[in-house]
C-alpha cells in the first residue's frame, strides 16, 4: 500500500545551499557528458522527499551513474515523472509561476520547445525567483537573469513510499 510522505521545502532548499557550488560525493558529477543540473535537482527533491522510484527505466532513482533511472538526470524525464507519477516517489504538477515556492524546480527551454535547464527555487524576494543550479554552478541566482524563451514551472505536492 502507497503512504503519503510529505515534502520537506526547508530540508530541499538547505542541501541546495550546502552543494550548489560543490559536489556531493555520493552522486557523480555529470558536467562532462551534457550537464550537471537535472542530477542536482533530484538531488535537492531526493533531500525533501526521501523516497525513491525504482521501476525500471520509467522509475526515479540513483544508485551509481550506471544504475539510475532517465528521470534522475535528463531534464525531459524528470519532467514526465514528476507529472504522470502514480507510484512511489515524489510527483508535481505544472503551475503557474506565482505558485512556486522554494523546493519547486523551474525548467528553462529554447524557442522550438527543447527544455534544457533544471534549477531549483530557494527563495522567492520581492517578487524575485532566486534559484540553485548545476553545471553553471548558482546560488540564489535570480531566474530572470538567465536567457530562455520558455519555462515551465513544477511545483512538488510530496510524495509516496511503500508500507
Amino acid at each position: 500500500m502507497l503512504v503519503p510522505v510529505p515534502y520537506d521545502r526547508q530540508k530541499s532548499v538547505q542541501y541546495a545551499q550546502k552543494w550548489a557550488l560543490a559536489r556531493n560525493p555520493r552522486y557523480f558529477n555529470f558536467d562532462g557528458l551534457g550537464g550537471d543540473c537535472t542530477n542536482f535537482a533530484s538531488q535537492c527533491v531526493y533531500a525533501g522527499c526521501g523516497v525513491m522510484n525504482f521501476t525500471k527505466d520509467r522509475g526515479w532513482y540513483y544508485r551509481n551513474p550506471s544504475s539510475r533511472a532517465p528521470a534522475w538526470s535528463g531534464v525531459e524525464f524528470l519532467y514526465r515523472f514528476l507529472t504522470a507519477n502514480r507510484g512511489a516517489g515524489p510527483y508535481a504538477r505544472e503551475a503557474d509561476v506565482g505558485e512556486l515556492e522554494p523546493g519547486d524546480l523551474i525548467q528553462l527551454g529554447n524557442g522550438s520547445g527543447h527544455f534544457y535547464h533544471t534549477p531549483v527555487v530557494t527563495s522567492i524576494k520581492a517578487g524575485t525567483i532566486l534559484v540553485a543550479a548545476h553545471t553553471y554552478d548558482v546560488w540564489d541566482r535570480p531566474l530572470q537573469s538567465y536567457v530562455f524563451a520558455r519555462m515551465r514551472c513544477l511545483h512538488i505536492l510530496g510524495a509516496r513510499r511503500w508500507k
